[in-house]
């Protein structure tokens, strides 16, 4: 079905809204001040020890929350709600739609972190003897649980509230619109809803600069392989420009082009290169570490949930540095990701949703850091080949270490290039259209000057986090988006479920609608079967009755005839005497 034109329709209408003015002024004073004010990367330093240090167990509390009402909404009967109206197919075919929010959703993180986090936890790891035996199993075992069920957890609670108020109730695919069951639907452009957007908008810049910052620094990681050419500031600010002028360029396509087919055909890639690795690299190590990480994570799922380690019993600053900084990173992605998800998901039940949302791309999340996780621990950890000197000295080159240890390792390279600079065009492509989504009212198709303005003010976010500290920078940018967006999350909850559950009560949920209609029907169908089952017995009944009746009377009628025939003999007998 096609999406009404919702929200407003020109670039100049935009610019005369809060959301749009207000955003674009904190946008552009942040990128002023990392240009021009000395110091900044001690500033951002300080926010990021402040965040985590006073703040952190709220963000592991929230991920672990959202992670149980996702549960919940795929297990309770509210799962069976349309994200659209009753009976409509989904607007995109299951393959289709994979591709899209696994590119959109952290195909990047994975090309920089498959290899460099699992070594990091060797070199560093939480509780075992660091670069021991246990360290490759809970290497494995932790970045499966910062790449799992959790961050796909903050996306689906997003996407659901936006699919849910937007298809479902009519509204604007707008931040502010899943709270209106509190706000109100006038309260959603008042003050309040128009405060959630521009945290929204802000939260969303930091989360995807992360991002893309991530994936210049691969990438120059990848040019310094290939031709030596240093991955320094200079390069980077060079990848940024041309692969934002490409984002840009695929932005004017829409999605059904540019964003669909570029993930679609770049999760072809990446897969080829995980399979080449899996074939080429130690595979029976790797699928033994595939079972037993998959399990070590899942046996001590809900105790690494809620684990903050408050006794000091294992690596001091650990938490801060890895799980804290990841749920803040995910949280601060939820804007945009789970705008997009939402954007493309119409049709599907929640149910279907949450189980897609959550399972597909964990699962090839588990696969991605077991093969590429898995070599690298076994080449660092059994061979004389040394990836944690790469590592240590920049995490982007990881990767590449990695490739280098097998053969056509320049073609290799170029393959991991080419999949991290799609992987960077599709997230910039998307995160426009979320930013101008929010930036004009919840208009699904927004114009296109405003998305042009996002994607250029999305470039310059990440060349001023990579010119204030590179990776700590970008790190602090994702504490910095993820605790306000945390606190809208809660309020989000609770509308979403105080919607569906109002839904229930009245009856009007498509599943309770039909379970009750069907049951009416069987009780219908057993009364008429009852009353034709008791017209078969009277019938019955009457017939035998009408029998007896029969038998007697033509009983009768014979001992009528017998005595009638001995009178008239007796009489016969008479005469003749």
């Amino acid at each position: 079905m096609r999406e009404r034109r919702r929200g407003l329709q020109t670039f100049s209408q935009a610019m005369k809204t809060p959301v749009f003015i207000i955003s674009l002024v904190i946008a552009v004073s942040f990128v002023i001040m990392g240009v021009f004010l000395p110091n900044f990367e001690p500033y951002i330093e300080g926010i990021f020890a402040w965040v985590t240090e006073y703040l952190g167990w709220s963000l592991i509390l929230g991920a672990g929350v959202f992670v149980l009402v996702t549960i919940y909404l795929i297990f309770s009967p509210l799962g069976e709600i349309k994200l659209g109206e009753d009976g409509e197919s989904p607007a995109y075919s299951t393959t289709s739609w994979f591709a899209m929010l696994f590119s959109a959703g952290m195909g990047i993180g994975l090309l920089f972190w498959g290899v460099s986090e699992p070594i990091n936890h060797y070199d560093w790891p939480k509780f075992a003897e660091p670069q021991s035996s246990a360290a490759i199993h809970e290497a494995l075992q932790f970045s499966l649980f910062h790449w799992g069920f959790h961050p796909w957890a903050i996306y689906a609670i997003v996407a659901a509230s936006l699919a849910y108020f937007t298809y479902r109730k009519g509204l604007p695919m707008l931040l502010s619109s899943t709270l209106e069951p509190i706000l109100g639907r006038d309260g959603i452009d008042g003050k309040i809803g128009s405060t959630v957007n521009i945290i929204g908008v802000i939260s969303t810049l930091f989360g995807i600069s992360t991002s893309l910052g991530f994936g210049v620094m691969q990438i120059g990681g990848g040019f310094e392989a290939l031709f030596g050419i240093p991955n320094s500031t200079g390069l980077w600010l060079t990848i940024i420009f041309v692969v934002t002028l490409m984002a840009i360029i695929s932005t004017t396509t829409g999605i059904d082009r540019g964003i669909k087919w570029l993930s679609q055909a770049n999760l072809g890639v990446a897969g080829s290169l995980m399979i080449f690795v899996l074939i080429l690299g130690p595979t029976l190590f790797i699928l033994d570490a595939l079972t037993h990480s998959t399990g070590q994570y899942l046996q001590n799922f809900f105790s690494m949930s809620f684990g903050i380690d408050a006794a000091g019993e294992g690596q001091e600053g650990w938490y801060d540095a890895w799980t804290i900084f990841y749920w803040a990173w995910w949280i601060s992605w939820a804007p945009f990701v789970g705008s997009f998800i939402a954007r493309v998901s119409r049709g599907r039940t929640i149910r279907s949703f949450a189980i897609g949302v959550m399972l597909a791309p964990t699962a090839a999340s588990i696969v991605w850091f077991s093969i590429f996780g898995g070599a690298a621990l076994f080449n660092e950890h059994y061979t004389d080949t040394s990836i944690i000197d790469a590592v240590m000295q920049d995490e982007a080159a990881g990767f590449f270490a990695l490739l280098e240890s097998f053969p056509l390792t320049n073609l290799l390279v170029v393959i991991a290039m080419l999949s991290l600079t799609v992987f960077f065009v599709t997230s910039s492509d998307s995160g426009t259209y979320v930013l101008g989504m929010l930036t004009s009212k919840g208009n699904m198709f927004p114009p296109m000057k405003l998305r042009i303005t996002w994607g250029v003010l999305e470039g310059a976010f990440a060349a001023v986090l990579l010119m204030a500290g590179g990776l700590s920078a970008l790190q602090t940018s994702a504490v910095l988006g993820g605790f306000p967006f945390m606190i809208i999350m809660f309020f989000m909850i609770y509308s979403l479920i105080y919607a569906l559950n109002k839904e229930l009560r009245e009856g009007s949920l498509p599943y309770e609608r039909s379970r009750i209609y069907a049951a009416l029907a069987d009780l219908q169908k057993e009364d008429r079967f009852s009353e034709e089952i008791i017209e078969e017995e009277d019938l019955e009944d009457a017939y035998n009755i009408y029998e007896n009746e029969a038998t007697e009377v033509i009983d009768e009628v014979h001992l009528d005839d017998e005595e009638e025939a001995d009178a008239e003999e007796d009489t016969e007998n008479e005469k003749d005497k």
